[in-house]
């Protein structure tokens, strides 16, 4: 760390001396442009003109020898980390098999399209500008997803309606896409300030929406492993533990929902503490539930039930999680107005 002493110049401005040695790293002569980008918290982000922030992000990546799940992986990590343009290349030539591949994959990719499909070159661009992104109401937008789909999930299991839990697996993609956009977004704004700017977050409230969104990805995938239980001919559920069962799940997805509201809808850090101690009352009642199992003289049975089981206990976890982080965004509101 450097220090500087604040000089006062013509009487009206304020001048402070660079750094040499960085000035000649980013190539800052006389007469070049900064960009300064004063917080809250008192610290001024000094950056210079024509650097990585406003540059457009591309790679380009040797896929001959990747297997289809490789490439899949490679397009969604790209998009994750924010990268605009995608190529994908192979001297041996595209096979109709990888298009398809690549096709699938970005159709679950908010922003990202096919731009072209050549021979040897697949190229994908980001067509989606963070000035029209709100991280907040994606947010929102997920958990009405997640919320519906483990109601919808839970219904179908106890009732063994297939359509519906259908239904369920498949807005699993739509739950995948908001919450890979969010990603996106967050992972960008950690190092290009032009992104924080036209989100019109600062990088704590991104942060937020960022985790309370990884927990409703997961709640979502407990509610397609819940719905894909309908579609198993060999997993039944005892009638004699529906309705506990829906109870239970029920309070799931109010622990879930109390602990959002706080930080989605501000409602106060009370309802964080109330979603945080109905866990404990959720986790009381799904022990003795548990305990009946060992009672139950079908093993198979007993065995699908406890599964079940597990996935509200976690939906119930990742509401709490959701009113933990709660607690610490009222916590650092606090700070920030004393």
């Amino acid at each position: 760390m450097e220090t500087r002493k604040v000089q006062l110049s013509g009487g009206t401005t304020y001048t402070i001396s660079l750094p040499k040695s960085w000035a000649q790293e980013h190539g800052i002569d006389a007469g070049s442009t900064l960009s300064l980008y004063p917080n809250g918290d008192g610290s001024l982000l000094v950056e210079a003109e024509g650097n990585r922030s406003t540059e457009t992000r591309s790679t380009t990546i040797d896929v001959s020898t990747d297997s289809d799940s490789a490439i899949r992986q490679w397009i969604d990590a790209l998009h994750a980390v924010g990268c605009d343009t995608v190529t994908l290349v192979d001297r041996t030539g595209h096979s109709a098999e990888r298009r398809g591949v690549v096709e699938d994959t970005v159709t679950n990719l908010s922003g990202f399209e096919l731009l072209e499909a050549g021979d040897t070159r697949i190229q994908l661009t980001n067509l989606i500008d963070a000035e029209n992104v709100d991280v907040r109401k994606s947010a929102l937008r997920l958990r009405l997803v997640i919320v519906g789909m483990h109601r919808d999930a839970v219904s179908a299991v106890l009732t063994g309606e297939e359509t519906l839990a259908q239904r369920v697996i498949d807005r699993d993609n739509e739950a995948d896409k908001l919450f890979a956009m969010v990603t996106r977004h967050f992972r960008r704004a950690l190092t290009n300030l032009h992104e924080v700017e036209k989100l019109e977050y600062s990088r704590d409230e991104l942060f937020e929406y960022y985790y309370v969104c990884r927990q409703f990805e997961r709640i979502a995938d407990h509610a397609e492993k819940i719905a894909r239980f309908t579609l198993d001919p060999e997993a039944t559920i005892p009638a004699t533990f529906g309705d506990r069962i829906e109870e239970l799940a029920a309070s799931a997805r109010g622990i879930v929902d109390i602990a959002a509201d706080v930080i989605l809808a501000d409602a106060g850090i009370e309802g964080a503490q109330t979603a945080l101690t109905k866990l404990d009352d959720l986790t009381a009642d799904l022990r003795a539930l548990d305990r009946d199992l060992y009672a139950h003289d079908d093993p198979a049975e007993a065995y699908v039930v406890g599964l079940l089981l597990d996935s509200i206990r976690r939906t119930g976890e990742y509401g709490a999680n959701v009113a933990s982080i709660a607690v610490q965004q009222v916590a650092r509101e606090r700070e920030h107005l004393d």
